[in-house]
């Protein structure tokens, strides 16, 4: 049964308080909509694009690798017990390589104690799955479709003028989150120091299926004009992300299928097999976004944007469940505490737990480009030896599955297996 403080296309005039307004109904924003749920604070969840839309970022054609630690948090906020048990795909190996030299890793499940490296989820089916749950929190309500046009800090509370379908209205909230993308109109408007930086790189996501079983291995492979991703999926197919200069977009995109896919084998080898039948091809570019202090009096900044990185290592989406983890903790316990959660001292918890973590990931993508984007020889050497010892030297591979994985560091309960509360039952 669908709550009934969910509204879509609806004609009404907020005039609502709310603990929480997060701005934003994405992955991250719905994430932690979820993740607060049973904690007694009131969550308004706001998006601008209607849920049945077909631009819905939600419900794109992506495939995201799921981290270990990401699956601990979307099971612990009752979010991957709703994705349909066939739309998940267990990624067993990880082959790692730089095309026409010598390096090469292979990271092995049965290593490192797990039953998978990660798990290759649909973002559309994990949409859906978010969409379910949110449906029956009652201290959830989602405002769809609707866009904050002015927002005003006063000194308890923060004042956001909507402008939904209907006639335009305003609501408040103790705490607002921005989880509304890399591109976010929120973090521009209050002048959040920021820095973008276009890497000038397009990635091109489509599907290829191979001429024999894909074997639960997911292929990582470094080219002079980017990465390249094939991550199993459903079906015997491969999701495809191929990273490419921006200028060469274009050409891809209109030639053939045939030819296409004769440049992709090209580009990839023969690891996989012979690649066929291709799937519709789409396009985004690629930048890196940093936010420097996401945090201010009664205001978060969370997700894509506060830190947009490289799809490389495919840790974009988990870096921001990890967001969510931390700050639906330190808020949590703020609540159980009974301090305001929208004070400067609370969110500063969250930001010194979460900073770390961020600079690291960010740094190790932004890294990764720089080194295997390079046609120095110098450069090819170091990087090769590298990619054998991560092969070779069990140290040095744990200490990189670990960080990969989400299970490095100090870690929130959500991250751990554990429920939001020492007190609460699993969701």
């Amino acid at each position: 049964m669908i709550s009934r403080r969910w509204w879509e296309e609806a004609e009404f005039r907020m005039e609502y308080d709310y603990d929480i307004a997060i701005t934003g109904g994405g992955l991250v924003g719905a994430s932690l909509a979820c993740a607060l749920a049973n904690t007694g604070l009131r969550v308004a969840v706001i998006e601008a694009v209607s849920r049945q839309s077909e631009s819905q970022p939600s419900y794109d054609d992506r495939v995201l690798a799921i981290a270990p630690g990401s699956r601990n948090i979307l099971r612990g906020i009752g979010i991957w017990q709703e994705i349909a048990p066939g739309a998940v795909v267990p990624i067993k190996t990880i082959h790692v390589s730089d095309r026409g030299r010598f390096g090469f890793a292979r990271l092995r499940h049965v290593k490192h104690g797990t039953d998978a490296m990660g798990y290759a989820v649909p973002a559309r089916e994990l949409g859906a799955a978010m969409d379910r749950k949110m449906g029956r929190l009652e201290d959830v309500t989602m405002v769809c479709p609707a866009e904050v046009t002015d927002l005003t800090q006063e000194q308890d509370r923060v004042r956001l003028e909507l402008h939904p379908h209907a006639e335009p209205g305003e609501t408040s909230a103790a705490l607002v989150v921005f989880a509304d993308g890399a591109d976010s109109s929120m973090r521009r408007s209050l002048n959040f120091e920021t820095t973008r930086r276009d890497y000038g790189q397009c990635v091109i996501l489509t599907t290829v299926t191979p001429d024999r079983g894909h074997d639960n291995v997911a292929y990582e492979r470094f080219t002079d004009s980017g990465p390249m991703a094939l991550l199993p999926s459903t079906n015997n197919r491969y999701t495809v992300i191929w990273t490419t200069r921006s200028a060469q977009v274009e050409e891809l995109l209109q030639c053939s299928d045939d030819e296409f896919l004769k440049r992709l084998q090209y580009r990839f080898g023969d690891r996989a097999g012979a690649l066929r039948r291709l799937g519709k091809r789409k396009t985004y570019p690629l930048s890196f976004v940093s936010v420097k202090y996401p945090v201010r009096h009664r205001i978060v900044v969370a997700g894509n944007a506060a830190h947009t990185i490289h799809p490389v290592a495919g840790q974009g989406f988990n870096l921001g469940l990890r967001d969510v983890a931390t700050l639906s903790e330190v808020l949590s316990d703020a609540q159980f505490e009974g301090r305001d959660i929208g004070d400067i001292e609370v969110l500063e918890r969250y930001w010194q737990w979460r900073r770390r973590d961020i600079n690291r990931m960010s740094g190790f993508t932004d890294g990764l480009i720089r080194l295997f984007s390079n046609d120095s020889t110098t450069l090819a050497m170091v990087r090769d030896s590298a990619l054998l010892a991560i092969d070779m030297i069990p140290p040095a591979q744990n200490f990189l599955v670990k960080r990969t994985m989400g299970l490095a560091g100090r870690l929130p309960r959500l991250t751990r297996g554990l429920p939001l509360r020492k007190s609460d039952a699993p969701h």
